[in-house]
């Protein structure tokens, strides 16, 4: 049912709005002035107000100042009187939803009332997609390997420290690289994700830097590269230990000099960009293999990041569980099951050589194939 909050000084009007709001099956909240109804909005929770303008204490006008300068997004509706019409319509361009002329009009009345609800419910389901789209996950574990990668995250983040986050396939970098962003002073700007890796050696540089019209055979028109797309932001570089050899000697002078220049050009860009690498290589290894470079390697290596296998931290499988659990059955909108203790035993031993992203596979295969609740059978019988 949604909740009214009526402001007027007038008792009659009060009444009036009351009843017709309550008869329409409206729950409605009365104050006398507009000082009571600062009180009573800011204490309580309303879907839209209806707000008088002139009053004692605090007029109408000061009233909605005083909401827009909260952020609220809740719809005001101003009430005003054959005198008021002007400031009424003023009123509307500093932030008000509309208003409605003394003695109001029953049709007029609750026209207004229902597309301010409309306009609540709206924002409401934008905030909460804008949520689900930007949400970042969750990095879940009470192990003393992941607390100290949380640690770690919140005293770098809100510097401009180049991050060099290592561990198996499957662990999380990506989800820690993210975090490193998210509590950055960057988070209003893009983080831009390239995984070297998944982009053949001739092509990671167009990739990186750009490159212009007619370079090289298929370059038909200018490309941006993704060192200019994370002007401002973060530029996370995936399975940095796969990059070729001349990438790597362009990526340590665009970190050096702070500029890059597209395959085919010779005009210098300046980018701001930090740079947050991962790999599931020894990079050290790979730079006595003549494979990594060591001077970019002490570059990107500014803060060192291990994010520990599953394996390494078993305590932390049956939180992961029971939020997969939750997070995969809202998914297929279906009720949360359960898993019984043999069988989160038996998850615990299991050797998780894919780690989170193996479990969350298991997870989803259990809830699928498994009967009303998981049991250590279905474990035996699915996963092993």
């Amino acid at each position: 049912m949604p909740n009214i909050l009526i402001i007027d000084d007038e008792k009659s009007i009060r009444n009036v709005l009351k009843e017709i709001l309550t008869n329409e099956g409206f729950s409605v909240d009365e104050a006398t002035d507009g000082e009571e109804g600062l009180k009573k909005f800011t204490a309580g929770s309303y879907d839209v107000v209806l707000c008088d303008i002139k009053m004692p204490k605090v007029d109408g006008i000061e009233f909605l100042q005083k909401v827009i300068d909260s952020q609220s997004e809740i719809p005001v509706i101003m009430i005003s009187g054959h005198g008021n019409i002007e400031t009424a319509v003023d009123a509307v361009k500093k932030g008000a939803f509309d208003y409605i002329s003394k003695p109001p009009d029953l049709n007029r009345l609750l026209i207004t009332i229902r597309n301010a609800l409309d306009k609540t419910v709206l924002v409401k389901e934008t905030k909460v997609l804008k949520r689900k789209v930007s949400r970042v996950q969750e990095i879940i574990g009470e192990s003393e390997g992941i607390k100290k990668v949380k640690d770690t995250i919140d005293k770098v983040a809100p510097t401009d420290a180049r991050v060099l986050v290592t561990g198996e396939n499957g662990c999380g970098k990506e989800l820690v690289a993210r975090w490193l962003h998210e509590k950055s002073n960057r988070v209003g700007s893009p983080i831009v994700e390239v995984n070297c890796a998944a982009i053949p050696g001739e092509l990671i540089e167009s990739e990186l830097f750009g490159h212009e019209k007619g370079s090289f055979t298929s370059a038909i028109k200018q490309r941006i590269g993704k060192f200019e797309q994370a002007n401002g932001g973060t530029l996370f570089l995936d399975e940095i230990g796969d990059m070729s050899l001349s990438a790597q000697a362009k990526v340590l002078r665009a970190l050096q000099e702070g500029k890059i220049t597209r395959v085919g050009g010779d005009k210098e860009i300046s980018v701001d960009v930090r740079v947050i690498a991962a790999t599931n290589k020894d990079l050290l290894e790979e730079v006595a293999a003549k494979n990594f470079r060591l001077d970019l390697y002490h570059r990107l290596g500014v803060i060192l990041i291990h994010v520990p296998s599953l394996n390494e931290r078993r305590e932390d499988i049956p939180l992961l569980v029971e939020k997969f659990l939750g997070d995969i059955a809202e998914e297929y909108g279906q009720a949360k099951k359960s898993i019984d203790k043999k069988a989160m035993t038996a998850l615990q031993q299991h050797n998780w050589s894919g780690n989170i992203r193996e479990l969350r596979n298991v997870v989803e295969r259990l809830i699928i194939l498994s009967g009303k609740d998981i049991s250590v059978g279905d474990v035996e019988a699915y996963v092993r």
